[in-house]
């Protein structure tokens, strides 16, 4: 194998269509270039890996990053704020997960999701009724990002009113996920860094407000707590609404995205999901699959030595884990550069799996369900501008930027 491979998938270049990349690289199950990451990129190492407690996701435990070139790329944009439960290792990621799934799903909080459905509709209707020009459409400017922020906010108990600086704030650190080589560093780091405090200061007093008077949102369940041992502190609370604003919108972005984009690639699908509204719910699982919007895992690390695939790695090491190569591994589906939304067994690594699997899965899953069916419902004769899109430099959270389509019109709701 080439040594420059690594080089290779997080080069611009290749953004469009990484996947023969990682084919090559699963000719090397377990790829290791001198200092640079172990790299993991066949589907039953990597799900063995995820539920591994050897493995840890808190970067205090990597021995040294020098060699990765993705040392960094997972912040949240929450600077001066603790590791959030997606950079800890149990028992800390345990405690702070379980308080955070009180107030968002089963066994404490069982109709959170399903209860949003109607406003997640309404949403949508919205969203596409003010499409404008059939002919020039941006779906990502115009549906796929207003959308997912718009959720977290009523989710958050973010007053409607304060919903536009949200908006610009969320637009502002998502973009500082994404490498800019053409933008001043300097004034770059100032606007995010700007953003990060308007916002922080924004929610710190949200939450003391939440605190006097608590209502229905799940910021207010956050902030009241449940009993001593059961209640997180200012910091924690900000650091866990910075994970819920950044990773609960991008990842949403990118599956409605790079579904309506694979959809539009497979018209006969596309008149399918229009047919059978049904479809969309495997169709999303396939997805999921196909173009997962997390493409890979950076900076995990063994707490020991462990073996993998007859590869000793040892303490301390940077791993990358290729969720979007395990989703195309030959030796786990059939025809897996195929999509197909009848897919008998769709047991995908696109949400992640073990501890760390993606806490907003229902909500994610729903967002899209929604989404899709309605803009295949209700585009006439949606069509690719440009094909392929021009993409997000983002080699982890891999999505286009912009999807411009032409339709012929919009049907009515």
């Amino acid at each position: 194998m080439k040594q420059g491979i690594l080089s290779d998938i997080l080069d611009y270049s290749n953004r469009a269509n990484p996947y023969p990349l990682y084919a090559e690289l699963r000719k090397t199950p377990v790829f290791h270039d001198g200092d640079g990451p172990y790299v993991i990129s066949t589907y039953y190492d990597i799900q063995s890996l995820l539920h591994d407690p050897r493995l840890s996701s808190d970067a205090r435990n990597l021995a040294a990053s020098a060699g990765d070139p993705l040392a960094g790329a997972e912040d949240e944009g929450a600077a001066a704020l603790p590791p959030s439960f997606l950079k800890l290792d149990p028992p800390e990621h345990d405690r702070l997960r379980r308080m955070t799934n009180r107030p968002f799903g089963p066994p404490h909080s069982p109709h959170r999701v399903d209860d949003m459905r109607d406003f997640l509709r309404t949403t949508v209707t919205g969203l596409i009724d003010n499409l404008g020009d059939p002919e020039r459409i941006d779906l990502v400017d115009q549906f796929a990002y207003p959308f997912p922020v718009t959720m977290i906010c009523r989710l958050l108990g973010v007053p409607r009113e304060d919903e536009a600086r949200f908006h610009v704030w969320a637009d502002t650190l998502a973009a500082s996920l994404d490498p800019d080589p053409d933008a001043d560093p300097k004034e770059r780091e100032k606007k995010t860094h700007d953003a990060r405090m308007e916002l922080g200061m924004y929610l710190a007093g949200l939450i003391e407000e939440r605190r006097k008077n608590p209502g229905e949102d799940m910021l207010s369940q956050l902030a009241v707590g449940h009993g001593q041992d059961e209640t997180m502190s200012t910091m924690e609370l900000l650091s866990t609404a910075a994970l819920l604003l950044i990773a609960g919108h991008e990842t949403t972005v990118n599956l409605i995205t790079n579904g309506m984009l694979t959809l539009l690639r497979h018209p006969d699908v596309l008149q399918q999901l229009r047919d059978t509204p049904g479809l969309v719910v495997p169709l999303v699982e396939e997805l999921l699959r196909f173009e997962p919007p997390v493409q890979l895992l950076p900076q995990r690390t063994p707490l020991v030595d462990i073996e993998v695939g007859g590869v000793t790695i040892p303490k301390g090491s940077s791993m990358w884990l290729i969720l979007a190569s395990g989703n195309r591994d030959p030796n786990r589906f059939e025809n897996p550069d195929r999509f197909d939304p009848y897919r008998k067994d769709i047991q995908h690594l696109g949400l992640g799996s073990g501890i760390h699997s993606c806490f907003g899965a229902p909500l994610a899953r729903l967002e899209a369900q929604l989404a899709l069916s309605e803009l295949a419902r209700r585009l006439e004769n949606p069509r690719l501008v440009e094909d392929p899109p021009p993409y997000r430099q983002n080699a982890v959270l891999r999505g286009p930027r912009h999807l411009r389509i032409a339709s012929d019109g919009v049907r009515p709701s």
